[in-house]
């Protein structure tokens, strides 16, 4: 009896390793969900608006065709605070992956999917986020759908992680993401909410902006000044624990007003 119960329990395991194997071959191929062809992948869409200078170099403003006002940021122009702070809120073992965090997946699967808790937090990387905001238009609307687009970003991330560097990918997101109030990508979000560049956000600015990433909407800075600066104090602690900043910094930051 009890070997019957061990073969049938071997036997479940390698069809579930069968199918788990199919599935993820099948998004690689394309044959399930939309897979971006390699040239998509190495050059992915943008749509940076044009830069008006004056003769002495000085930036007059932007113009687009499209109705985002995106203008191209290289790594080396990004602080080093707005980098720390998007990978000690996001992704805290970002360079340490190749696309798939293991552990933070089992925690949320743990957290969320067996213990009910709502505030476990996500599983996502940095390159999975990437891959959603590059390649899937339509937002999945419940759990079954994010289910199915779940694997789709995994896949992607991974296919992201060997085309691009660690510095190119945190750059391409910074790049893409869309901050509101007419602020698309990191440079006219410096511009729009602080009136700096990008290498010069402040600790507390750049943790503003990170803790927007969450959800540009619910953390608005222009329309809900007190939630925001809640926010960016949550990212100021994330940075605490992941030893960009001490306690000492943590508490001066985190008591300072969120100033537009």
């Amino acid at each position: 009896m009890i070997r019957k119960i061990i073969k049938t329990l071997w036997i479940l395991l390698a069809i579930g390793v069968v199918a788990v194997v199919t599935i993820f071959v099948s998004i690689s191929k394309g044959w399930i969900g939309y897979m971006p062809p390699v040239e998509e992948l190495e050059n992915p869409s943008y749509k940076f608006a044009t830069e008006i200078f004056s003769e002495d170099d000085k930036v007059l403003g932007t113009w687009s065709y499209s109705k985002e006002n995106r203008v191209y940021t290289a790594y080396k122009e990004l602080s080093p605070n707005i980098i720390n702070a998007l990978i000690a809120t996001e992704d805290v073992r970002f360079v340490e992956h190749s696309g798939i965090d293991a552990k933070a997946l089992f925690r949320a699967f743990v957290k969320r999917g067996l213990m009910f808790q709502k505030n476990a937090g996500g599983g996502s990387t940095l390159s999975q986020q990437l891959a959603k905001q590059l390649f899937t238009e339509n937002v999945a609307r419940n759990t079954l759908q994010r289910l199915f687009q779940k694997p789709i970003e995994w896949v992607i991330a991974v296919k992201l992680e060997r085309y691009y560097t660690k510095e190119e990918i945190l750059s391409m997101y910074l790049n893409k993401f869309d901050f509101l109030n007419n602020a698309v990508g990191i440079k006219t979000a410096a511009h729009t909410y602080f009136g700096c560049e990008p290498k010069d956000l402040k600790l507390e600015e750049a943790a503003t902006l990170v803790g927007m990433c969450k959800n540009p909407s619910l953390y608005n800075p222009v329309r809900f000044n007190e939630r925001s600066r809640g926010r960016r104090n949550v990212v100021l602690e994330q940075m605490r624990k992941a030893g960009y900043i001490t306690e000492a910094e943590r508490d001066s930051l985190q008591a300072l007003p969120l100033k537009l």
